[in-house]
């Protein structure tokens, strides 16, 4: 270990240096440009055109003209001047339509997935039989029971599209939800409105934002077509579709009376699609990053563990469903204060679903028992307030890069417990997790709170996760296979982590593995599982080797298992 940590400490890395906010493109350049024409044409002209668009008297029908572009209506008024006034009206009322349908489709499309089983179950049917509808359809049929005018018009047609936004909100957030960071956000108590703006909204950004945008240039040609048909904008007040619709009995003998409408139609779409696809892409934070270098840090203080009991679990066992078969079937272990406990066996052996009941984080549609479960005297069998979960209980999950945010940088995720369950002010959590970066040698620990999880390597993201799951000073540290999906040389790093914040801590751990190579360089004693139940305690880790196990599928593992060394044993026994 000491060789470890000396080539740690000498090691230099590449690292991103604080991200920018914000990368411009071409696209969204070009569909600024042009939509930042349309808003002024539609701030500007009706004070300017106003008279030209409204005024009676003109010479009707008349073609296109110097003094006329586009020509003139059937009442004499110039349809330049028209098409221009017009923007204001038809622009004002897509938007209020695709904000209107955005806010109410996409609360209903994150609400679905963030409530219980059987309200998401029927929301999403709904949502289905909704959509099974043309958007037009139902626009015309709202439309026409409303009545023609603005207001109605703009009601129908956010009334058409919210199921088009809930249903892709919902397609979207089904992954998100179910995520590690999102089923962590939940544990520690966050409300489901915070979890739905902080973790589940952000990482839809990029399609939300394209959606957003098509449903724009939807919004426009479909108040237009409404309007088109007599259902929108009424007399004296007039849009690009009641243009169009004005000139449809001309069109055959002066047909320049429709460029004007159908033109700026078109150019309205087209920049709002450049919008969406630009702001996409500015908002993807892995674009976002410049480099420099940086070394390693250290420190962290020792307290003397203690040989008390920290967990005691009796009898768990796991079904799916009231009558399925046990998933896990009367798995006990009790684990004392500042000892590492491991479990091992094949992937399905139920290792993870033992975690899962002791954390209180069982997956959906299963069901578990106990005949005692308690941790540090609090009985987990029953109704366990958040903030106790919060502060006893450490998680680090397999796979740090998709129990991470990929959306938020690490200073905001990491410290979410810290301030709002255990009532830390932001600069403590901050300090707190930055000595905590320092104990796990995180090399600028300061720096490295301002990046995204992208930006670092999967051993980096790993200590974090370490680093965050010990910065609530946990009575039992759950680590669901920690060093899986990192190289072995990280992996050892990862380990040697493990083991010393575990003695200067005197945390209890519950370290999850399918290697049992790892298991004996981390773990005072070792069950091993197989198809859900223990088949062999091991409790001398130490002298592990074929000729001193008994079970012949530990004696397997055995076989199979390569030796990982360079995680030193605690030089003294513990109690």
């Amino acid at each position: 270990m000491a060789d470890t940590i000396t080539a740690v400490r000498a090691a230099t890395v590449d690292r991103p240096a604080r991200p920018r906010s914000f990368a411009w493109n071409a696209g969204l350049v070009v569909g600024l440009a042009m939509f930042g024409l349309i808003l002024v044409v539609a701030a500007v002209a009706p004070f300017v055109f106003s008279t030209q668009a409204t005024a009676l008297g003109g010479t009707s029908g008349l073609g296109s003209s110097a003094a006329h572009p586009l020509g003139t209506d059937t009442l004499g008024r110039d349809m330049l001047a028209r098409t221009l006034v017009a923007t204001r009206t038809t622009v004002l009322m897509a938007l209020a339509a695709t904000v209107l349908s955005a806010i109410v489709g996409i609360a209903l499309g994150i609400g679905v997935w963030l409530a219980p089983r059987r309200v998401r179950e029927l929301g999403l049917r709904a949502i289905e039989f909704a959509v099974s509808y043309p958007t037009m359809l139902v626009a015309i049929i709202v439309a026409a029971i409303l009545g023609q005018g603005i207001v109605q018009v703009v009601v129908a047609i956010a009334v058409a599209n919210i199921a088009g936004f809930a249903r892709l909100t919902a397609n979207l957030a089904a992954k998100t939800s179910t995520s590690e960071y999102v089923t962590t956000a939940r544990l520690m108590g966050v409300p489901a409105h915070r979890v739905a703006v902080r973790h589940v909204l952000p990482n839809m950004a990029e399609p939300t934002l394209i959606l957003v945008a098509g449903a724009f240039s939807g919004a426009l040609v479909e108040i237009s077509g409404l309007s088109f048909i007599g259902l929108g904008a009424q007399t004296p007040a007039f849009d690009w579709g009641t243009l169009l619709n004005d000139g449809l009995d001309r069109i055959v003998v002066n047909p320049v009376v429709i460029v004007g409408p159908a033109v700026a139609l078109t150019f309205a779409s087209l920049a709002a699609l450049l919008v969406g696809d630009g702001l996409a892409a500015a908002a993807n934070p892995r674009s976002n990053t410049t480099r420099a270098r940086t070394t390693r840090a250290e420190g962290a203080p020792v307290l003397e563990p203690e040989g008390d009991a920290v967990l005691v679990a009796d009898g768990i066992s796991v079904r799916h469903g009231a009558t399925g078969r046990p998933l896990v079937d009367d798995v006990s272990f009790t684990i004392r204060r500042g000892e590492v406990l491991g479990i091992v066996g094949e992937s399905g052996s139920g290792k993870s679903l033992t975690a899962s009941v002791v954390a209180k984080l069982l997956g959906e549609g299963l069901e578990a028992s106990a005949r005692r479960l308690e941790l540090g005297g609090v009985d987990l069998l029953g109704r366990v307030p958040d903030r106790v979960l919060a502060s006893r209980i450490g998680l680090v999950c397999q796979d740090p890069g998709t129990a991470l945010n990929p959306a938020m940088v690490l200073g905001i995720q990491l410290t979410d417990v810290l301030r709002m369950r255990l009532r830390h002010s932001r600069r403590d959590a901050i300090d707190m997790l930055t000595r905590g970066f320092r104990s796990v040698m995180l090399t600028d620990p300061e720096g490295r709170l301002r990046q995204y999880p992208h930006q670092l390597s999967g051993g980096m993201k790993q200590r974090a996760m370490i680093a965050s799951a010990m910065s609530t000073k946990p009575d039992l540290l759950i680590a669901d296979e920690p060093t899986t999906a990192l190289d072995v040389t990280v992996q050892r790093e990862v380990l040697a982590v493990l083991k010393r914040m575990n003695e200067d801590s005197g945390t209890a751990v519950l370290f999850i593995s399918h290697d049992l190579g790892v298991v004996r360089a981390l773990c005072d004693r070792v069950l091993v599982m197989r198809d859900g139940a223990i088949v062999e305690r091991i409790d001398d880790v130490a002298g592990l080797s074929p000729e001193t196990v008994e079970h012949p599928y530990t004696k397997q593992l055995l076989a199979a298992t390569p030796v990982v060394t360079g995680v030193e044993k605690p030089t003294e026994a513990r109690a």
